[in-house]
Parts: structure tokens; C-alpha cells; sequence
């Protein structure tokens, strides 16, 4: 894989394979023509697709002609195609309706040559709910890769990739609740102020391969990037985990802090929101969403300067609110009696990321109507018909 965020890439990237003599590998491999509209053309490239996400995510880079007998890229030739964008849409729709599951994380980037002929790179992530299979016109079959490329999987490989997925997935959720355990229990970064809080965790999946450690100090020179939310002054630390910043106030306790782990995982907590200097045990819904909408981006951001690989898991947590219920102007809206928490952590849905060109208020939906649910009541008001997040007067 070009190791450059594929929005990145230029030219002389695909040239620098070339000059270089760079063979195809487990994550780069070259195609000097589209696949036709043959069947075995398809099956080919959808073989090249699912090994990739079955494997550690790849480049397939078309428009690049190989020496036949040493592999060796010899030129950078390009695609002689009038509308990219509609063969792009083809190839779309091919890996859509030819492999299941689905592949969260496809990307295609058309770059424009010097001889007005155009290179498509395919950039397919490492999935989260591998394996995938070769469903085209019933061919039924899986495949991973190697240093020499792709290969059909055998049963016992299967069976660990499954195994592998299921538990993966469990990992990050085990992860999630470890983590809101200690922060019921007090174990944080640094001592927060009592009562209830708010939880944001960032968490990206390669995060749990083995010794994935990101270099933390570009984010550390900019803290910016993570002020902790509702914050007015803050301070930064690196710690035993990565790198703090935190509310500074006038006692020893702070309101609210963000940790970035070296593994790429993000920790957000806020303590102020939802505790009103007169005691009142109410859920403020439009500015808990706000303030989470404003600082989502900032986060995500941080990922994407380290150039964190998706998809990524975004869980929120609601902690200390058993007894807590939605504050009666905003429901008035619903024209409906607001309910008390049942529960002392809500533990709201998770979020995936594949796209880190997101709309936050519309992949929160989900935790922001489940708040609300947990209420009683059957959704969030701040959404406008068009199921946008709208800011209620």
C-alpha cells in the first residue's frame, strides 16, 4: 500500500513504484486494463478486491504495464477512458452485488496523467467482518493474500479467520467497558469533579493488532487539536498511556480531559455537562449534543493526522445518571412526561466510521435518540425533517 493517505496521492507516487522496481506484494498490486465485462474478467477482480480486505487492506492500482516475465512495473501507461467516473460507479456496483458481506471501507481515486490518460487506484481497508467471499453468479469463494499475492483460503484458515473476526470485535467492546468501569470507579487520568459524565471513546480497530503504536508527538505539539470538552483554560502531559489534556481549574480536580493512547485509541470525558451548579438531576439534550457535534470533529481529526487506518468504533457513554431525566422545556416539544434513568450507565449504541468525511450528526442519531428513548421519550428533538441536526431555540 502507498503509505500516503489516498486523498494524497500524485503522480509521482505511481511513478516513484516504478522507478523504484517496487513489486506487487500483500498490499500493492498492478492491472494495466479495467476488468471487461467477461465473467472471468469480474471474478478476477473481485478475487483481487476480497483478498485484500481478507488480508492487511491494499492498493490495486490500474493503468501500470508489467514486465511479463519479471513482474518488474515498467510503465506508467494510464487508462484510455473517456468517463472514469461512470466506470468507477461500474466497479462499485460490482463489489457491491459480488462479495458478501459487504466490505466496509472501498475508495477509488482517479489520477490524471501527463499524456491526458488517467491511473485509478483501489484502496480497499483491512475489514472488520472478514471474511469475505466471491459471491458473482454463484462462485463461492474466499481469499487472502501473501508476499506473492492472493490465494484461495482452505477450510482450516476459514475457520481462524472467522474466529479471528468474532473476536476482534469483542476485544474493542471488552475494551469500551473496561475503560467506563474505571471511570465509574475514579481511575482516570487525572481527579475528576463528582457526579455525572459524559463519555466519548474513539476507538480504531487496527488499534488491537499487535504492537500498533502511532508517533504522538505532531499531536502534542498542537494540543489544540484535543481540547477536552467544555473546556475554558486546559493543560497538556504526556503520560504513561500517550498524551493528556486536561480542564485546569481553581481546586485539584478538573471538569474534563482527553487521552490519546499510542495505539491510536481517543478518551474523552466530560464531567460538567451534565451536573447544574442547583443540583437538578436533568439531561440538558440540545447542548449535550451541541457540545458533542463540536468536539467529535476535532477528535476524529487527531485520527486522521496520524493517518489511523479505518474503520473506526465511536461509542458514548452516559455514566452516574440513574435517577436523571430530560430537561422539561425540551420535552415539552414531544408533549409527552419525561421518565427517569432506570439504569446508572447507559450504555448507547456503537457508531462505525468507514468515512472520515462524516456527518456527525447524522452518525449520532442513534445515541442521541437513545438518550432520549432511555426518557421515555421517542426521540431527539434536534433533528429537522430532513433528519438533520438542527439546533432547537
Amino acid at each position: 500500500m502507498i503509505a500516503k493517505s489516498i486523498d494524497q496521492i500524485i503522480v509521482t507516487d505511481l511513478q516513484a513504484l516504478i522507478d523504484n522496481a517496487v513489486l506487487e506484494n500483500k498490499t500493492i498490486e498492478y492491472k494495466q486494463l479495467l476488468p471487461n465485462s467477461s465473467d472471468s474478467d469480474k471474478k478476477e477482480f473481485l478475487a483481487d478486491v476480497s483478498s485484500f480486505a481478507n488480508a492487511s487492506g491494499g492498493d490495486l492500482i490500474f493503468g501500470i504495464i508489467q514486465n511479463r516475465d519479471t513482474g518488474i512495473p515498467e510503465k506508467l501507461e494510464g487508462l484510455d477512458i473517456e468517463n472514469i467516473d461512470q466506470e468507477i460507479l461500474r466497479l462499485d456496483n460490482l463489489i457491491r452485488d459480488g462479495i458478501a458481506p459487504r466490505i466496509p471501507s472501498v475508495i477509488s481515486k482517479p489520477i490524471k496523467l501527463l499524456n491526458s490518460k488517467t491511473a485509478l487506484i483501489i484502496r480497499v481497508s483491512k475489514s472488520w467482518i472478514s471474511p469475505h467471499r466471491v459471491t458473482f453468479k454463484g462462485y463461492d469463494r474466499f481469499y487472502s493474500r501473501g508476499a506473492n499475492g492472493k490465494y484461495p483460503l482452505d477450510v482450516t484458515e476459514l475457520r481462524i479467520a472467522f474466529t479471528l473476526s468474532e473476536t476482534l470485535v469483542e476485544r474493542v467492546k471488552r475494551f469500551r467497558e473496561s475503560r467506563i468501569s474505571q471511570v465509574y470507579a475514579g481511575e482516570t487520568p487525572v481527579p475528576l469533579s463528582q457526579g455525572a459524565k459524559v463519555v466519548l471513546h474513539l476507538v480504531p480497530l487496527i488499534s488491537f493488532s499487535p504492537a500498533q503504536r502511532y508517533d504522538i508527538d505532531p499531536i502534542a505539539s498542537k494540543p489544540e487539536k484535543m481540547a477536552p470538552m467544555n473546556h475554558y483554560m486546559s493543560d497538556q502531559r504526556y503520560n504513561l498511556d500517550g498524551f493528556l489534556t486536561y480542564s485546569v481549574t481553581q481546586t485539584e480536580e478538573s471538569y474534563s480531559y482527553v487521552q490519546l493512547f499510542r495505539n491510536g485509541i481517543i478518551e474523552a470525558v466530560d464531567a460538567l455537562t451534565l451536573n447544574d451548579e442547583n443540583g437538578a438531576m436533568l439531561i440538558p439534550g440540545t447542548s449535550l449534543e451541541e457540545e458533542i457535534i463540536r468536539s467529535f470533529p476535532n477528535y476524529l481529526s487527531v485520527l486522521k493526522s496520524l493517518e489511523v487506518e479505518l474503520p473506526i468504533f465511536a461509542f458514548l457513554t452516559l455514566v452516574g445518571v440513574k435517577g436523571y431525566s430530560m430537561g422539561i422545556a425540551r420535552v415539552m416539544l414531544l408533549r409527552r412526561v419525561p421518565h427517569k434513568i432506570e439504569k446508572d450507565i447507559l450504555l448507547l449504541p456503537e457508531v462505525v466510521i468507514e468515512d472520515y468525511a462524516v456527518d456527525v450528526g447524522d452518525i449520532l442519531r442513534p445515541c442521541f435518540d437513545s438518550i432520549w428513548n432511555a426518557c421515555g421519550l421517542p426521540k431527539s428533538v434536534n433533528y429537522d425533517d430532513a433528519g438533520k441536526w438542527k439546533r432547537r431555540s
